[in-house]
């Protein structure tokens, strides 16, 4: 039986997915998580096979979350299932730990077999991602300047250009202010931008732009 893990912060996303998944004979739900906290404990009770978990969440973000998991627990697979294209995120996944990455508008049955691949060992990529890795691979494309953040600075990079108060961000990311303004700092820098606005303006041209939490707060552009 493979034991899998849901994290979502959506209740819904994963009353359906476990719902899926419970009609596959050899496959069985057994950890339902909204947030990087509650994964982690109730996989410490509850060892699991496969871990299947959406990007954006409050506080730690999925490809944060696999990153640490998988230090911990790493014979558990990973498999990111998000709405957003492959093109954006699988890449990063995939650097993190992740053994696939599933767009959230693929059919049912590739679900369940993405979730029997990666539970084997094998990886689960879809033709997709293949060119995705390929290009990143082969040179292909140059790196663009959100690809030097690391998964935590990102995740602040994405709140931002969402419109998010740093002080929002500290909160759903159970960080100090102080620690959101480094990173703050950082992600321009690392960018070479000015300021709030110039990230809602990258993220909006890179296709990069959207909601970064469930619950978004008023814009905070200087």
């Amino acid at each position: 039986m493979i034991r899998v893990a849901l994290c979502d912060d959506h209740d819904l996303v994963r009353r359906g997915l476990a719902l899926l998944l419970g009609q596959a004979e050899d496959i069985e739900v057994v950890v339902d998580a909204r947030n990087h906290g509650s994964l982690r404990q109730q996989l410490q009770a509850r060892p699991c096979d496969v871990l299947l978990i959406d990007i954006e969440m409050p506080g730690r973000d999925g490809i944060e979350s696999i990153a640490l998991l998988r230090r911990e627990m790493p014979h558990m697979a990973a498999l990111v299932l998000s709405s957003h294209p492959e093109s954006l995120y699988a890449v990063r996944a995939l650097r993190a730990g992740a053994s696939g990455y599933l767009n959230k508008a693929a059919a049912p049955e590739q679900l369940v077999e993405a979730v029997r691949r990666v539970a084997s060992g094998r990886r689960f990529i879809s033709a997709e991602v293949s060119e995705a890795l390929a290009a990143a691979v082969s040179g292909e494309t140059a790196e663009q300047p959100h690809e030097k953040l690391t998964a935590r600075e990102f995740q602040v990079f994405r709140m931002i250009a969402a419109g998010m108060r740093l002080s929002a961000i500290a909160e759903s990311m159970a960080l100090s202010p102080k620690t959101v303004s480094v990173y703050r700092s950082r992600v321009l820098g690392k960018m070479g931008l000015a300021n709030n606005v110039e990230i809602a303006r990258y993220a909006m041209q890179q296709g990069l732009s959207g909601d970064s939490t469930s619950d978004p707060k008023p814009k905070d552009l200087p």
